[in-house]
């Protein structure tokens, strides 16, 4: 018996973690003939029963294993043999050792080489960038493709350690239920061991007693009759473990009085949901007859209407946009707007200060990689129908390739908004209606980080405005508690952290802060930072008017300059410029940020925590372009002190006005949880712009050709039998 239930108890724990904890396995494909009423009528594209249009060869499906193909840009991401020739040299390096690889991607070539580059010239020199660990040590390293040659680079100076693998989080599930003292710790609570599963979260850093050693806090959770185990949380347990040793260090047991919230309820499967489902009779659909109007070139050079760029996904960002241009309808050049952009950091802090709940303040993509939590996209549901899907190539632990299928979709976007209208009666004698449909191409990209899921969308407009945009969803992850009503909490002793959602289960209050790396090149690389200070000033008696609104205009000289907090009552518009580049009334070339989701910290500096996320202490930031300052939170964000920081970097105060510039900015959210949050959360949605400003001559918008009813299909159910 007992060995039955051993075995039990593996297998469950291995399927819920096969599915949170993302393993390195590609999810089997969803179908691609769904159940569609048929059209009544003649048209060849309403009458098909297949209209998905799907990346061309679905690694699941046929084995497509990427094993065939080669770079054709700079910036293409490492092929499957390229990685494979990479291994080959790790191997080699550590000559027997134990080893991890903790990424492996593309070095990428010097920026003004990848500027001078034009197909079909030659790539420049393929090389790989390492980062692993042996014998309990950090190694920087960078792999030859052709001559096979490797290099090590000093990465003693730098505090923490790399991102967690998918193979270090599986194995630490095991961890505490090879510990006798942690099994009976969870038979005292009256749970059954088989019905237990425990995560492991990164423990942060709180001082150098912490130092010397790779630690991950595990949290538990029943499984009984759910499938939203975070909502039955074991409160209080904390497993300490070793992610070297996979040795248990400590196990805290604070919660005992708190009861374990019931399953009732929690389960958010739609076929398992009690009560009405919300079913319209008739779906809604954007349909494209004949076909879409982007095309991806070479795998990963996205071409659409003016727009022209770069899209890559990458195992710590997740999606990498590279040399956005624009063409100019009046001049007909492709003009330079963006180097690269992608999502820098994330910061999670859950503001709670109690033993089982401090430790919680996730660096998101520097612990645990954004882009290796990305699973196969859903289609009609994550992606519409007229969706184009791209695949990764990442590396597991041992450096070996393998391809996570469907990560990143690309379609058009119309609901029918306006990009540009106008209507005027007949005082010209004649009535004029003009209206743009307002169409756009999206970049998508779902990451699942445990309960949470994070959906970046990179829109392209045809006026020159790029969106960028985050939306939130997934799961809460709750506090157990004592509490099952409100009335039985003495507001002045008891402090719950949070909102009481349901019986015995408090939503922790928190935030959620994503940095974007944005490296401008407006015409160029020679840029600078322009703040367009809106003030209030007073008349000089001369005017019925008492005040009106003045606009400054000053170039930031320095990166203190451009250390931006914003303020709603002291307003200012922030442009990049190419001040070489003037439009032909004089005005400099150049985009600005419409800033959204402007929650700002209210952590203490010194606060632990905020030191090693110090780029939510602004904004907005404009640094130097340095090809070795990527990641806001530093390149080793597992526990570390936060000496490698974008705070640390802008402090040093370097020239940046007419230099090769990159702006950063912080997207920020409070979240206090409401019972519209149980037992999951609708998605909350915000993000900012890069928009033209003197760009361009005139509004572009203006040349893109409006709708014609003509020209679209007319599709009719079919008539009820």
């Amino acid at each position: 018996m007992e060995g039955k239930s051993f075995l039990r108890r593996l297998f469950l724990i291995s399927a819920v973690a096969s599915v949170v904890l993302l393993t390195i396995i590609t999810l089997p494909p969803l179908p691609t003939k769904p159940d569609l009423h048929e059209c009544a009528t003649n048209s060849v594209w309403c009458t098909a029963k297949n209209r998905f249009l799907r990346h061309p060869a679905d690694a699941a499906a046929v084995g497509n294993d990427h094993s065939g193909d080669v770079p054709h840009h700079p910036l293409d991401p490492l092929t499957v043999q390229e990685m494979n020739r990479a291994h080959k040299s790790i191997k080699s390096f550590f000559a027997g050792k134990v080893y991890g690889v903790h990424s492996l991607v593309l070095e990428e070539a010097d920026k003004e080489v990848v500027l001078r580059w034009r197909k079909p010239d030659p790539l420049p020199p393929r090389k790989a960038s390492v980062i692993a660990r042996a014998a309990g040590k950090n190694y920087i390293l960078t792999v030859d493709l052709e001559s096979s040659e490797v290099s090590q680079h000093d990465a003693t100076q730098i505090s923490g350690y790399p991102m967690v693998t998918l193979e270090d989080m599986q194995s630490m599930i095991y961890a505490p239920l090879a510990n006798a003292d942690f099994n009976r710790t969870i038979l005292a609570r009256g749970v059954d061991l088989a019905d237990v599963t425990c995560l492991p979260f990164s423990p942060g850093w709180y001082g150098e007693a912490e130092d010397g050693r790779r630690l991950v806090k595990l949290e538990c959770f029943s499984m009984k009759d759910t499938a939203n185990f975070y909502m039955r949380p074991i409160e209080g347990v904390i497993v300490v473990t070793d992610l070297d040793t996979k040795q248990v260090v400590e196990i805290v047991d604070k919660g005992k009085h708190i009861p374990i919230p019931k399953a009732a309820g929690t389960d958010y499967r739609l076929n398992v949901a009690n009560g009405p489902i919300i079913k319209l009779p008739n779906p809604i659909s954007m349909e494209q007859p004949n076909g879409p109007n982007f095309v991806i070139e070479d795998e990963h050079l996205v071409k659409w209407a003016n727009w022209e760029f770069h899209l890559k996904p990458d195992p710590r960002a997740g999606v990498v946009i590279s040399r956005a241009r624009t063409r100019d309808l009046d001049t007909g050049v492709m003009r330079d707007v963006m180097y690269q952009g992608f999502a820098s950091e994330l910061f999670v802090p859950y503001m709670d200060p109690e033993e089982a709940w401090y430790f919680k303040t996730y660096m998101d993509a520097g612990e645990y990689g954004f882009g290796l939590q990305a699973l196969a996209l859903e289609p009609l549901n994550d992606c519409p129908r007229n969706a184009k899907y791209m695949d990764a190539v990442f590396a597991a632990s041992d450096g070996t390739p393998y391809v996570r299928s469907n990560m990143i979709c690309l379609f058009e976007r119309y609901a029918g908004d306006a990009a540009w209208r106008h209507t005027e009666n007949p005082i010209t004698g004649e009535m004029i209606r003009e209206a743009r449909p307002k169409i756009s191409l999206v970049a998508r990209m779902v990451a699942s980080l445990a309960n949470y899921d994070y959906i970046v969308d990179w829109e392209f407009h045809a006026d020159g405005l790029i969106n960028v945009k985050v939306s939130l969803t997934g799961i809460v992850i709750v506090k157990g508690t004592s509490y099952a009503n409100m009335n039985q909490v003495n507001e002045d002793k008891a402090e719950l952290y949070g909102t009481l959602l349901s019986d015995n289960i408090v939503g922790v209050v928190h935030d959620h802060f994503i940095n974007f790396y944005l490296d401008m090149d407006i015409d160029g690389p020679d840029n600078s930072f322009l703040n367009v200070h809106l003030q209030r000033h007073y008349t000089d008696g001369n005017s019925p008017r008492k005040s009106f609104m003045k606009v400054n205009k000053t170039v930031a000289k320095t990166e203190k300059d451009a250390q931006i907090k914003l303020k709603l009552t002291d307003p200012s518009e922030f442009h990049v410029i190419n001040p070489s580049k003037r439009s032909r009334v004089g005005n400099p070339a150049g985009y600005k940020v419409v800033a959204a989701g402007t929650a700002a910290s209210l952590l203490d500096p010194e606060d632990a925590p905020q030191r090693r996320n110090a780029f939510t202490n602004n904004q907005i930031w404009v640094t130097p372009y340095n090809k070795s300052e990527r990641w806001a939170g530093g390149l080793f964000a597992y526990q570390s002190h936060g000496d490698d920081t974008l705070q640390v970097w802008s402090d040093r105060d370097r020239d940046i006005e007419n230099k090769d510039i990159v702006l950063w900015y912080t997207l920020g959210f409070h979240h206090v949880p409401c019972q519209e949050d149980y037992p999951i959360m609708p998605t909350v949605t915000s993000g900012f712009d890069l928009k033209p400003v003197n760009f361009f001559s005139r509004n572009p918008v203006l040349r893109v050709a409006p709708y014609v009813e003509r020209e679209l299909p007319v599709c009719k159910a079919a008539a009820s039998a």
